[in-house]
């Protein structure tokens, strides 16, 4: 069976390795000049530089990436971190624990008068997040569409599911008001932080399964990778040639169309590729407008009225800095909050390379990438783009000077990345990242599925279920392999 897969994001990749391993022809293009998409790197004389953030999630024994990779025969070295991250709000320090009972009893000292409430909000919210665990352990499709999926999907459920029912339209605010913490602002923005990080959005509107899933997978397992995420996606791609499949950089995809009962992929130099099946690991915003319209009339409804909304954008910053103006002990992955709203520079991600991590940085120097949510209106005319730019430049460097009080002095290389980058490097339709926000309206049954209503034409990626995060779209990946396979 011949099988083109369009997007060398970890998604395509994780879906061309399997098929690759089970004997089918496989063909990956991708349009920029590295693999793994919005978790890739690219270099600067003698720094690399992650796109995106570090943190790696899911590589933990029965994680995802543990799963992956061991299915495959493979290996991959991750460090897991004992303290996930430091998180900096006014004068407030607070380092992020993995051990459960060291973050309650942090929670409790850095929020004294919200204790009981705190302790209480966090095991009902793990306990939750346990329960979810348990059902998507064996990989069920959702929204099920076949006979198999819903089959599969029955199949998951364990004594404790329905337990999880009278949370099904409830958002993480009705948990944290359920615990007396509605009004706990300082607490409630500490939550948010996280939240914006792993489901694009903040406690009020995020799905509350979906967000006790996330604050209890923090303390599965966090993970430092040698260089950075962007290892994945190459050792994937190396399986998928190992295993007699082709892969291709610098490959844009312009047209998908079926002749004669066949796929065709033609890129933007006119080149073209056939095959059974198509696999598209790219935002839905990108993918719909490939196809000609009588095709596009046969998508779900729901996926073509979600390709045209707009998701959130990335302003990041990369710097090369001197390891004298670091000071000691100082965490690798940091939050940086104000008392606003979180995108425009009012929430920091910082992500530093680890000392002594020579894939990133020579001896004396360390790499950071910083990045915020921002919206895409603001990017949307040249003067306000250049303005901008400027302005958000300056206040990032006065949120990341929280964490390294001196780094304007130790700069060796300073760049930015807003949103038109993202979209020139990544090919993402006006540098969207992070896929749709996990709440009630697009998470879980209300997610897209990557199957698209056509025959031999799949999905995967951040757009569809389960979601944005190396971890989600591994997992769609993997529907997508398991569904041509049984078919």
């Amino acid at each position: 069976m011949e099988i083109i897969i369009i997007g060398g994001g970890i998604g395509g990749l994780t879906a061309g390795a399997f098929l690759a391993k089970d004997g089918h022809n496989v063909t990956l293009l991708e349009a920029s000049n590295e693999w793994g998409g919005s978790a890739g790197k690219f270099s600067r004389g003698k720094f690399l530089f992650p796109v995106g953030a570090t943190m790696g999630m899911g590589f933990e024994e029965g994680g995802i990436h543990h799963r992956i990779f061991q299915e495959l025969n493979l290996s991959f070295p991750a460090l897991a971190l004992d303290e996930i991250m430091r998180v900096y709000h006014g004068r407030r320090v607070m380092p992020y624990y993995a051990d459960r009972n060291r973050h309650l009893s942090e929670c409790s000292s850095q929020f004294p008068e919200y204790a009981s409430q705190i302790i209480s909000f966090y095991k009902e919210a793990w306990k939750i997040g346990a329960e979810v665990r348990k059902l998507i352990k064996p990989l069920p499709v959702v929204p099920p569409v076949t006979f198999s999926e819903w089959k599969k999907l029955i199949l998951s459920l364990k004594p404790g599911t329905p337990g999880l029912l009278p949370y099904l339209r409830k958002t993480v605010g009705d948990l944290l008001k359920k615990h007396g913490l509605d009004e706990a602002a300082s607490f409630r923005h500490f939550i948010d932080g996280q939240l914006i990080d792993s489901m694009q959005t903040t406690s009020q509107d995020c799905s509350a399964l979906m967000g006790a899933l996330a604050l209890d997978i923090y303390h599965e397992g966090a993970y430092y990778t040698e260089g950075g995420l962007y290892k994945i996606a190459e050792t994937l791609q190396k399986y998928i040639e190992d295993n007699g499949g082709r892969t291709y950089k610098r490959k844009h995809v312009q047209t998908i169309r079926k002749e004669n009962g066949r796929w065709v992929a033609v890129d933007q130099k006119g080149e073209s590729w056939r095959a059974d099946h198509v696999v598209c690991n790219l935002p839905i915003q990108g993918f719909v407008p490939l196809l000609p319209e009588p095709l596009q009339e046969q998508l779900p409804a729901k996926l073509v009225k979600r390709s045209k909304v707009a998701q959130w954008g990335a302003f990041t910053m990369y710097f090369a800095l001197k390891e004298t103006v670091i000071p000691p002990y100082t965490a690798l992955f940091n939050q940086v909050l104000s008392d606003r709203s979180m995108t425009e520079g009012n929430h920091l991600f910082l992500s530093l390379s680890k000392a002594n991590d020579t894939n990133r940085a020579p001896e004396g120097f360390r790499t950071l990438t910083v990045s915020t949510h921002t919206e895409l209106h603001h990017w949307d005319t040249k003067e306000k783009y250049d303005q901008y730019k400027e302005t958000l430049t300056e206040k990032m460097l006065l949120g990341i000077e929280r964490v390294i009080p001196e780094v304007r002095d130790g700069i060796e290389l300073q760049m930015t990345g807003a949103p038109r980058a993202w979209e020139r490097f990544t090919k993402r339709p006006k540098g969207m990242v992070g896929g749709f926000p996990q709440t009630n309206e697009y998470s879980l049954f209300n997610s897209l599925s990557h199957r698209t209503g056509i025959d031999g034409l799949w999905l995967c990626g951040d757009s569809v279920f389960p979601g944005a995060g190396t971890i989600g779209v591994s997992t769609s990946g993997y529907h997508v392999y398991r569904s041509i396979v049984q078919k």
